[in-house]
């Protein structure tokens, strides 16, 4: 770390396994047609993850969207009760409800819990489930859209009544009839690389969310960003989206990926990347590109970052993988580039989030608190 370091401390995140969670990588299908999933998504169980985590120490929990998984408002309202002071960011596409009534919705989460709400708006996945839940416009006019979308959103938190007519949507007399008080509206959470993504992000963002790539793309797209956000005379917060394996040693770390890449089966490994996911599952460009190989070796792209999740996981597909303390000298590296959050998960989300609270965590926050 620098010796001095003039931003806020970082804020660390765990991930809210709705989709199911094990030891394997989950909401996929193995060769044999059986998920590998031990750990049902119900509240009993994602209470279990989101105390644990708490517990660690864990500012919010991400969960995801899509329709391989519950939905994320129902499950964090259902989860929220048995937490105190986890903040749950919640991820949605604008596909999904009317802004104006998104910001009642959130409001209301957000007044109900005494504040601990975040959102995650999503502009889209895969076409064939976008299509699926009736959505047929193409890339460029869901990124117009999320931008109106989040216009209206971010404007009915003001507490301000006003008209909108625009492409997508139009209102009279919209805004919240019951406002949020004293409490500070909720962060947005959102990423995208294309250039119409960026200009969503630079407009309405307030923490741009990237993937968990070589510390030098990742400096490359904050620095991309800083200068779209000057453009509009805004700061952004950076976050980072990305997997631990983290162990006493690394060679008990690179034991333990070896064991999810067998988990995949032998197709995993013989017929290469994207093989085994299941019809309809999703994954961004920049994901899919890191995934060149199926042995171990193939997937190590830089020091301590392993690409083998991403062979069959929608989404996020890189881990961190080494010792605690080489998984606290890497993130600490994205934190040098400018990542000021960090969206963590781990195979099975609860002990992970244990693992990483009492292993890992003191480790960054010494560094963090000499800086």
């Amino acid at each position: 770390m620098t010796l001095f370091d003039p931003r806020p401390q970082p804020k660390w995140h765990w991930f809210l396994p709705t989709s199911g969670d094990g030891r394997n990588v989950t909401n996929v299908v193995d060769v044999a047609g059986q998920q590998h999933v031990t750990r049902n998504a119900d509240v009993a169980y994602l209470a279990e993850v989101a105390k644990a985590a708490e517990r660690a120490g864990f500012e919010a929990v991400l969960t995801p969207t899509g329709s391989g998984c519950e939905d994320a408002w129902v499950t964090c309202a259902a989860v929220a009760q048995h937490t105190e002071r986890l903040k749950f960011i919640v991820a949605f596409r604008p596909d999904s409800a009317q802004p104006a009534w998104a910001a009642h919705q959130s409001a209301t989460f957000h007044r109900l819990t005494n504040g601990r709400l975040l959102v995650n708006v999503v502009t889209g996945g895969d076409p064939v489930e976008q299509k699926s839940f009736g959505d047929h416009l193409d890339k460029d006019s869901r990124y117009r859209r999320t931008g109106e979308f989040l216009e209206i959103l971010k404007r009915s938190w003001t507490g301000e009544t006003y008209d909108h007519e625009g492409e997508f949507f139009k209102l009279e007399q919209g805004g919240l009839r019951r406002k949020l008080e004293d409490l500070d509206p909720p962060q947005v959470y959102f990423g995208g690389t294309s250039p119409a993504g960026q200009a969503v992000a630079a407009h309405y963002a307030d923490v741009y969310l990237t993937w968990g790539e070589p510390v030098e793309s990742v400096a490359g797209k904050v620095e991309v960003m800083k200068a779209r956000a000057r453009e509009e005379e805004r700061e952004l917060s950076y976050g980072l989206r990305i997997h631990v394996i983290s162990r006493d040693t690394e060679e008990e770390a690179w034991l333990e990926a070896d064991r999810i890449l067998d988990g995949l089966g032998p197709r995993g490994r013989q017929e290469g990347p994207g093989e085994v996911r299941p019809h309809g599952v999703g994954r961004s460009g920049e994901m899919t590109e890191l995934v060149q190989g199926s042995n171990r070796d193939d997937l190590v792209i830089a020091p301590n970052l392993w690409a083998g999740i991403g062979l069959v996981r929608e989404g996020a597909g890189t881990a961190l993988v080494g010792s605690h303390q080489q998984v606290a000298d890497r993130l600490l590296e994205y934190r040098e580039v400018g990542i000021d959050e960090f969206i963590l998960s781990g195979y099975p989300h609860l002990e992970e989030a244990l693992r990483f609270g009492e292993n890992v965590r003191p480790i960054l926050d010494s560094a963090t608190n000499s800086a």
